[in-house]
C-alpha cells in the first residue's frame, strides 16, 4: 500500500494527473458498537429507541437505554423515536458512545367539545406552526398542514382554507428544492382560489423546475391584470430571471429595468438592490463589462444600507465578476471586505451553517488564494490556503478542504518544495476518501428525505387495433370479390352475399363472446367488491367487541390505548377498501398492526413473531387487501384463546422464487377439531363470514388471474393440535 502511495506521489510531482480509486482501499473492519441514549436534561435513560445503521443492522435500547450493534468506522448511526427529533451520528472510532437527545415539542393536541366549536382558530394556529417549521423541519411542517385540514369544523374545509393549505405545502416543497411537487400544490391552491400571489409562486416554481416557457406565460398573463406595485416588480423580475436562464440577455435586462423603475418609484428598497445586481449579472453574461460594473457599484452601495449579511453577499458576487474579468486586485480587495463583514456580524446576523454557501470564510480565503495563484504570486497564496484548510476542517467542509489541499500541493510542487507537496497530496488523498464516504451518506439522507412516489400501473387494451385489423381483412375480401364480379355478376352477388353473411355471423359471434367475457369480468369485480365490503363490518364488529370487553372490565386506559391503535388500523383499512389490490408491503403493515392489537387483548394467551425474507421485493407483489387477516383472526380466536398454557403465533413470508412468495400462518392452539367441539349451539348456527368470504374471493381471483393464490389449511401437528395455513402468492 505504501509503495502505491509513493508511486502516486511521484507521478503527481511529475505533473501526471492521478485518478483516485475508491475500490483500492481496504474495507473497514466490523466491530460491536456499544452505546446509550439519554435525555439531555436529566441524563435519564430512554428505552425502546430505534437504533439503525442504514442497510446493515437494527436494534433498540433496553430499559437502561443501552444498545449494541455491529458497525464500521464511517457508518452513519440513526437514532429515531417519536419522543424526539431523529439524530444522525457519524461513527468515528470503536469507542462506546452516549447519545444525548432533547424531547420534541408535543404536537398532539386534544380538543374538548367547547374547543371544537371554534375550529377556525385551530386551522390558523396549525398553518402558523407549519410556516414556523417550514425552514426547520419539512416533515413536521407538512404534519401541521395535515392537522390544519383535519381541524376544520365542517365535513370539508372551505375553499379559502384549502387554498391556504395547498399554498403552504407548495412553499414547503419549494424551499426544500422539490419544485415539481410545489407546482402541483400551487395548481391545486389556484383551483380553489386564483390569487395573484400564488400564481407568482407557481411561475417561480416553474422556473426552478426548468419549465421556463410555462413560467413566462404565467408572468405575461399576470402583467396584463391588476397587481400591487410589489407584485408588478416580482412579475418583471421573474420574466428577467427566465430570459436570463434561456440566455436572452436583451429581454432579461429590459424586464429587470422595468421592475427597477417601479421599485425606485415606490421605494421598494430590497428589490432596488436585487434588481441592480441582476441587471449587472445579465450585462456581464452578455459581455457588456462597463455596464455590468456600473450596476454592480450601485448594488454594492445599496447593500451597505441594508444589513451586513446582504452587504457580504453582494461583495462576494461582485468579486466573482472581477474574477471573470481578471481584475484580481479588486477581487481580492472585495473578498477581504467580505471576510471582515462576516467576522463583524453578531449572532442575529450570522450566516447559515450551510457549508455549500459561497459566503463561508473558508471559501472566501480559498478564492483569494486562487486570485493570487492566477497572478503567479504563490507565496502570497499559501497563507490563505492554509487558513482555508484549517477553517474547512473545523466546519467539516470537505469540498473546500479537498480543493484547497490539492491547490496547496500544486503550489509546493511548482515552487520546488517536493516534501511539502508530497505531504499535502497525501492529505488530499485522505480528504477525497473521506469526502466519498460523506457523499454516500448525503445520498442516503436525501433518499430518506424524499417522499416515496406511489407505484403507477398502466393497463393498456388494444381492442381498437384488433377492430382495425378485422376491418382491413373485410376490405381485402371485398376487393377480391369485386374482381370476381367483373367476370360473373351473379356469381359475385352470391359469393359476396355468402361472405358478407359469414362475416356478419362471425362478427356477431365475436361481439357476443366479448360481451359475455366482459359481463363475466364485471360480475367478478362486483362480487369481489361485495365480499370486500362485507369484510370491513365483520372486522370492525370483532374489534369493537374487544373494546367492549376492556370497558366491561373498567380498564379505561387499555380501552383508550386499544382505540388509538385501532383507529390507525381502521384508517389504513378504509384507505385501501376501494382498491382491488395493494402492495404486499402495505398488507404486511396492516397485518402487523392487527396482530399487535390482538396481542394487546390476549397478552397472557400467546406471543407472536412476524418474519419477512430479506430477498422478497415486497413492492413488486400485489395482494387483495385484508386477505390474510381472517386467518390470523381464526388462529387467535379459535385456537390460541382456548389454550391453557401460553401459545405461539408465527407468520412467515418466504421467497419461493422470483415469481412467487409462500406465506405461512402457524399457531400451536387447540386445533380445528377441538375448536369446533367447543362451539356453542348459537355459534354452530352462525356461518363464518370471514373464512367463507376469503374462500369466495380466492376462487374468483384464481379464475380471473390464472391461479394467482393457492391456499392450504391443515393441522400443524400430528395430534391434531395447532393449525397451519400455507398461502402461495404469485406475481401478475
Amino acid at each position: 500500500m505504501k509503495q502505491l502511495l509513493f508511486i502516486a506521489i511521484y507521478l503527481f510531482l511529475s505533473g501526471v494527473p492521478i485518478v483516485v480509486s475508491q475500490n483500492s482501499s481496504i474495507p473497514p473492519k466490523t466491530f460491536s458498537l456499544k452505546g446509550k441514549v439519554v435525555n439531555a436534561e436529566d441524563y435519564a435513560p430512554i428505552p425502546k429507541v430505534n437504533i439503525e445503521i442504514t442497510g446493515k443492522g437494527y436494534t433498540t435500547t433496553n430499559r437502561e437505554g443501552l444498545f449494541e450493534i455491529q458497525a464500521t468506522v464511517g457508518d452513519e448511526l440513526v437514532v429515531r423515536s417519536d419522543e424526539f427529533k431523529t439524530v444522525y451520528y457519524k461513527i468515528k472510532d470503536t469507542q462506546s458512545i452516549t447519545v444525548e437527545v432533547e424531547k420534541a415539542i408535543d404536537t398532539k393536541i386534544s380538543l374538548s367539545s367547547r374547543e371544537r366549536s371554534s375550529q377556525k382558530d385551530y386551522f390558523k394556529m396549525y398553518i402558523d406552526s407549519a410556516n414556523f417549521f417550514l425552514k426547520l423541519d419539512a416533515k413536521k411542517s407538512i404534519e401541521y398542514v395535515t392537522r390544519a385540514l383535519e381541524s376544520t369544523s365542517s365535513k370539508k374545509p372551505t375553499t379559502l382554507q384549502n387554498a391556504t393549505a395547498f399554498e403552504t405545502l407548495g412553499d414547503i416543497n419549494l424551499h426544500w428544492q422539490l419544485p415539481d411537487l410545489a407546482i402541483s400544490n400551487y395548481k391545486q391552491s389556484i383551483a380553489f382560489s386564483p390569487m395573484n400571489d400564488v400564481k407568482i409562486k407557481l411561475a417561480r416554481a416553474f422556473t426552478q423546475n426548468g419549465n421556463y416557457q410555462e413560467s413566462i406565460d404565467i408572468y405575461k398573463e399576470l402583467s396584463g391584470g391588476s397587481l400591487s406595485p410589489y407584485q408588478q416588480v416580482e412579475v418583471f423580475e421573474g420574466l428577467g430571471d427566465n430570459y436570463n436562464a434561456t440566455n436572452d440577455v436583451v429581454k432579461s435586462v429590459f424586464n429587470y429595468q422595468k421592475g427597477l423603475d417601479i421599485a425606485n418609484d415606490k421605494k421598494i428598497t430590497p428589490k432596488v438592490t436585487n434588481l441592480n445586481s441582476k441587471i449587472a449579472e445579465a450585462y456581464a453574461k452578455g459581455g457588456a463589462v462597463e455596464e455590468a460594473e456600473a450596476y454592480f457599484n450601485n448594488s454594492l452601495n445599496l447593500s451597505k444600507k441594508e444589513n451586513k449579511k446582504r452587504a457580504a453577499e453582494e461583495k462576494s458576487k461582485v468579486a466573482d465578476f472581477y474574477n471573470q474579468t481578471q481584475d484580481f486586485k479588486k477581487e481580492i480587495e472585495l473578498r477581504q471586505q467580505t471576510l471582515d463583514e462576516i467576522e463583524s456580524m453578531d449572532d442575529n446576523e450570522k450566516l447559515d451553517e450551510d457549508v455549500n454557501s459561497s459566503l463561508t470564510p473558508q471559501r472566501q480565503n480559498y478564492k483569494i488564494a486562487n486570485a493570487y495563484v492566477a497572478q503567479d504570486k504563490y507565496q502570497e497564496a499559501i497563507p490563505f490556503l492554509e487558513k482555508s484548510i484549517q477553517q474547512a476542517d473545523e466546519k467539516e467542509d470537505l469540498v473546500v478542504q479537498k480543493d484547497a489541499t490539492r491547490k496547496l500541493s500544486e503550489i509546493y510542487r511548482d515552487i520546488g518544495d517536493f516534501g511539502k507537496a508530497s505531504e499535502s497530496y497525501q492529505r488530499y488523498v485522505e480528504v477525497v476518501d473521506e469526502l466519498y464516504v460523506k457523499k454516500e451518506q448525503e445520498l442516503s439522507q436525501a433518499a430518506r428525505f424524499s417522499k416515496e412516489i406511489a407505484l403507477k400501473q398502466n393497463r393498456i387494451t388494444s381492442l381498437e387495433n384488433e377492430r382495425a385489423l378485422n376491418e382491413s381483412r373485410y376490405q381485402l375480401a371485398f376487393e377480391n370479390q369485386e374482381l370476381i364480379q367483373k367476370n360473373n355478376k351473379i356469381q359475385k352477388w352470391i359469393i359476396g352475399s355468402l361472405i358478407t353473411l359469414a362475416l356478419l355471423l362471425l362478427f356477431t359471434a365475436y361481439m357476443q363472446r366479448r360481451s359475455v367475457k366482459q359481463q363475466k369480468y364485471a360480475n367478478n369485480l362486483l362480487a369481489l367488491k361485495s365480499l370486500r365490503t362485507q369484510m370491513n363490518p365483520h372486522f370492525i364488529f370483532n374489534a369493537l367487541n374487544s373494546v367492549n370487553s376492556f370497558i366491561a372490565n373498567n380498564d379505561e386506559r387499555a380501552a383508550n390505548k386499544y382505540l388509538s391503535e385501532f383507529s390507525q388500523l381502521m384508517r389504513s383499512v378504509l384507505e385501501n377498501s376501494e382498491e382491488d389490490f395493494i402492495s404486499l408491503s402495505k398488507e404486511i403493515e396492516l397485518l402487523q398492526l392487527y396482530t399487535k392489537l390482538e396481542h394487546f387483548r390476549f397478552k397472557d394467551k400467546f406471543d407472536y413473531e412476524i418474519t419477512v425474507d430479506d430477498g422478497i421485493a415486497v413492492d413488486d407483489f400485489v395482494i387483495p387487501p385484508m386477505l390474510l387477516q381472517p386467518y390470523v383472526e381464526n388462529a387467535v380466536w379459535h385456537g390460541l384463546r382456548y389454550k391453557e398454557e401460553k401459545g405461539m403465533l408465527r407468520i412467515q413470508f418466504v421467497k419461493k422464487d422470483t415469481e412467487s412468495v409462500v406465506i405461512t400462518i402457524e399457531d400451536n392452539g387447540i386445533g380445528r377439531k377441538k375448536s369446533k367441539a367447543l362451539k356453542t349451539e348459537h355459534q354452530k348456527k352462525q356461518k363464518s363470514k370471514g373464512m367463507g368470504n376469503i374462500k369466495k374471493r380466492i376462487s374468483i381471483l384464481n379464475e380471473m388471474y390464472r391461479d394467482k393464490v393457492d391456499v392450504l389449511v391443515e393441522d400443524a401437528f400430528e395430534n391434531e393440535e395447532g393449525t397451519l395455513v400455507k398461502l402461495t402468492l404469485k406475481k401478475d
